[in-house]
């Protein structure tokens, strides 16, 4: 006999989470830091090299600049909030979409240099919507779709070819990443 708890994922809370969140959006800006010193940037992914490859798991923790560190940090501290108020494993999620669209940027993307962590933003933002759909959570697919829309004017601007200094591909990339991991992990 099965117990109803193996049925259902445990429910976990933002105040639970809220630690882990805040250690991740500060190893990103201690990365940042510490690249204004280092040539961290180095270990950006680079598509199709192997020099590349590190960047795959490292380049969301690399920013230019502070603006740019600032309009990732924001709606990711929103975004991470909202999946720690999922029924997901916040860091199996996270992880996942860092991976899966690390290695497609790294098979498909442009070959040049990409940082930041955009991709992620763009993944946790798909996700979001679409595991709120998939758990009938209207609330929570609402303000996914609210920080989506906000972050970069709308998703569908994000993820347009042309734009110059933005990784399109790199946010295209998370987009895909964040579906294919919504449809993985979780239930209907």
């Amino acid at each position: 006999m099965k117990s109803s708890s193996a049925a259902k994922p445990r429910r976990h809370t933002v105040i639970e989470e809220l630690t882990g969140i805040l250690v991740f959006i500060g190893i990103i800006w201690v990365v940042f830091i510490l690249d204004r010193f280092l040539p961290l940037e180095r270990l950006a992914l680079y598509p199709r090299h192997m020099s590349g490859l590190p960047g795959i798991m490292l380049s969301p923790f690399l920013h230019k600049d502070l603006s740019h560190i600032v309009s990732n940090s924001v709606p990711l501290f929103a975004l991470l909030a909202l999946l720690a108020g999922s029924r997901a494993d916040s860091r199996k999620a996270v992880l996942s979409i860092i991976v899966t669209s690390g290695g497609l940027l790294w098979l498909f993307g442009r070959s040049v240099p990409v940082i930041g962590a955009s991709g992620l933003v763009f993944g946790l933002i798909v996700f979001l919507i679409l595991s709120g759909i998939r758990e009938r959570r209207g609330i929570a697919t609402g303000v996914s779709l609210l920080v989506g829309l906000s972050y970069g004017s709308t998703l569908l601007a994000g993820i347009m070819p042309g734009q110059t200094g933005i990784s399109w591909d790199g946010h295209l990339a998370g987009a895909v990443a964040g579906g294919i991991c919504a449809w993985l992990f979780t239930l209907r």
